[in-house]
């Protein structure tokens, strides 16, 4: 199977080249391809027949898409809508990753993929919109929504918060909920997805859900590091973009793949990174 990986260079991209490692992958960042015109995809393609594509590019600056709208809605709305419109032309199917923050976290339960959602954010409403157009111009597609993905590839809020907690004791806000997502195991229930020929929406984030707090405190006790991490409300840590008070995700579809519980991701994220940290704390 050939597969083009848009957003290579990224955390998931990255996670997907490895476990796809068996097909014949074309891994493409933004200087190969330009998703956000179309006349390039549509080139890009035709030069590249592949079977698959897996979307993995986004804008993902949460705070930053509050006062840079068009550049989220360039890499998370217009992006997609070009690569559904060019693959349906060709038949290939899309698989596209969205995100929890389409949801504005308020049903007090986990989310399924038939909940209505209600985005709080700029960085919310562009990640709707190219689920949107992505449904609308591929036939073919499988839209994945995860949840706080985090590696030990590029920037990420597990890699700060080590960082952070060489040097001291943290803060950390302990009233947002959600469901932290390990990018190998995002990209290994991706695979068992697109092995089993899943079309739609699907809801695909580690198991379980805690905060940011919890996260926090379980990769500094993994780690062994001895800084506090101190809770601390929405409040009293404000940002430029809304938050989901509480979106743990979770799947009401079969097949029932489900990706090991989220304390599991960190586990496997802390022995992965466990020799680097020296190098966390600059």
């Amino acid at each position: 199977m050939k597969i083009l990986i848009t957003g290579a260079q990224g955390q998931l991209g990255q996670a997907l080249q490895k476990v796809f490692s068996d097909h014949q992958v074309l891994a493409a960042g933004r200087d190969q391809l330009d998703i956000s015109r179309l006349e390039d995809v549509r080139s890009f393609l035709g030069r590249h027949p592949v079977d698959w594509i897996f979307n993995s590019a986004a804008y993902n600056f949460v705070d930053q898409a509050e006062t840079d709208g068009e550049a989220a809605l360039k890499a998370n709305v217009t992006g997609p809508r070009n690569l559904a419109i060019a693959s349906e032309e060709k038949s290939i199917p899309l698989l596209h990753v969205s995100s929890d923050y389409v949801f504005d976290g308020l049903a007090g339960k986990p989310y399924r993929e038939d909940d209505v959602p209600n985005p709080l954010s700029v960085y919310g409403k562009s990640k709707l919109n190219g689920e949107r157009e992505v449904a609308e111009h591929n036939s073919r597609h499988l839209i994945v929504r995860t949840a706080w993905v985090y590696s030990v590839t590029g920037k990420n809020f597990c890699k700060t918060m080590i960082g952070l907690g060489l040097k001291g004791d943290v803060r950390v806000v302990s009233d947002q909920l959600g469901s932290p997502t390990y990018a190998p195991h995002l990209a290994q229930g991706i695979r068992k997805l697109v092995e089993s020929r899943t079309r739609g929406l699907y809801h695909l984030a580690g198991s379980g859900g805690t905060s940011w707090c919890g996260l926090t405190s379980c990769l500094f006790e993994l780690l062994r590091l001895k800084s506090k991490v101190q809770p601390v409300s929405t409040a009293e840590f404000p940002r430029p973009a809304k938050r989901p008070v509480s979106a743990v995700l979770e799947t009401g579809r079969e097949p029932r793949v489900e990706l090991p519980f989220w304390q599991e991701g960190v586990r496997a994220f802390a022995d992965e990174i466990h020799p680097y940290l020296e190098e966390l704390k600059s």
